[in-house]
């Protein structure tokens, strides 16, 4: 009797350690890849240097201070109002609590007809604090409901410490982010066509109601010196100092970097980029929606049903830490018709110097019938009763 519960004791402790080994090789990226590092660092008060796609990080500096941004605050204004708005081509009345706001202007009058794409140009490329007032009242109806729905936005982009009070960014007590938080925000406005093209956009024109056209210049010079730069938005003010968020993407490799009361923003933020390129390469290790195999099929009406996977990986890695991934296949050697489309059949697994750092299942492409009788007589008693 001792001996048999010694024995049932030692099993399960043997399965639990096993379970536990296996779990601590399982992890995210960040947790199982090497800590990432640059040649370069920043003086700012906050900074943070990531991929927008795999969120691997490249630098951190106080990134979860919270801290005043400033105009950088109108990356989460343009993209709550792109996610709000069905038609960014409507037309919007400026309505007079919009005229005449302190700081940065593009001098809207009340009255005057622009559309919502406009007023989006003249928020990100001259920082318009009346033109986020604008966007703010005709998405929302007031400044208020629109900080609200800001709010929502950062959550939804996976910000944690951060509370927006206004769509300007002029300074407020409950008005913060952090360098980590507006990262993250501007990677996930990033995903979006129309800001993509915005806040990328160097110059342009928008109607004037008294001069016949406004001439819009971006703030952001390092569209123009810095290679593969795709924006995104600079900031000031006294409280929160000379803030830049910078964003570049150089062979499918796409870096955000924040940097906030940081005196030299443009020069440090494009050092920093520069290194994570001169560094890191992007590798696509699983490619997306990828044809894996033909698995023979037992007893089908064709001899073999081609499996996929839906999700792909892409890495920022060193050439040393490329040649640690490794790729697994989990496939039966036969399945028996009939199978599904959409059947999980398998798994792949990729693991960085045998750490377990992505998984995914393996899906049948096509639906297969079974050629033998009993399993058609099968299939339509099973239709009939889904009929009946």
């Amino acid at each position: 009797m001792k001996r048999t519960i010694f024995f049932s004791i030692l099993v399960l402790l043997i399965a639990v350690f096993m379970f536990v080994d296996e779990m601590a090789f399982a992890g995210t990226v960040e947790d199982v890849l090497p800590k990432a590092s640059i040649s370069a660092s920043s003086s700012a008060g906050s900074a943070f240097v990531f991929d927008a796609d795999s969120g691997r990080v490249f630098y951190s500096k106080n990134a979860d201070a919270k801290r005043a941004m400033a105009s950088t605050t109108k990356i989460a204004t343009a993209i709550t109002v792109i996610d709000n708005c069905q038609d960014l081509d409507a037309e919007v009345k400026i309505d007079k609590r919009a005229v005449g706001i302190e700081g940065t202007s593009i001098y809207l009058r009340e009255g005057e007809v622009l559309t919502v794409r406009e007023l989006l140009y003249g928020l990100m490329l001259r920082s318009g604090n009346d033109a986020a007032v604008a966007l703010a009242i005709y998405t929302a109806g007031s400044v208020d409901e629109f900080a609200t729905l800001m709010n929502k936005t950062a959550e939804k982009a996976g910000a944690e410490n951060t509370n927006f009070a206004n769509p300007h960014g002029l300074d407020n007590e409950n008005h913060y982010t952090t360098a980590r938080d507006l990262a993250k925000i501007t990677a996930y406005a990033l995903n979006n066509e129309d800001f993509a093209q915005i806040v990328s956009t160097k110059n342009i024109k928008i109607p004037s109601k008294e001069e016949g056209y406004r001439f819009l210049s971006n703030k952001n010079r390092l569209l123009s010196s810095l290679e593969g730069c795709i924006g995104v938005k600079t900031g000031y003010t006294s409280k929160a100092g000379r803030c830049l968020v910078s964003a570049a993407e150089r062979d499918g490799l796409r870096v955000v970097c924040v940097v906030l009361n940081c005196g030299p923003m443009f020069e440090e933020s494009a050092a920093m980029i520069n290194a994570v390129y001169q560094k890191y390469k992007s590798y696509e290790i699983l490619e997306p929606y990828k044809f894996v195999a033909d698995i023979p099929l037992g007893n089908g009406e064709t001899p073999t049903v081609q499996v996929y996977s839906k999700k792909g990986l892409t890495l920022p890695l060193t050439e040393e830490e490329y040649s640690k991934i490794t790729t697994e296949y989990d496939l039966p050697e036969i399945l028996s018709a009939p199978v599904k489309s959409g059947q999980v059949v398998g798994e792949v697994k990729v693991y960085y110097d045998k750490h377990l750092i992505f998984s995914e299942k393996i899906y049948t492409i096509d639906e297969v019938d079974s050629k033998l009788l009993k399993d058609k007589v099968k299939d339509i008693l099973d239709k009939w009763e889904v009929l009946s």
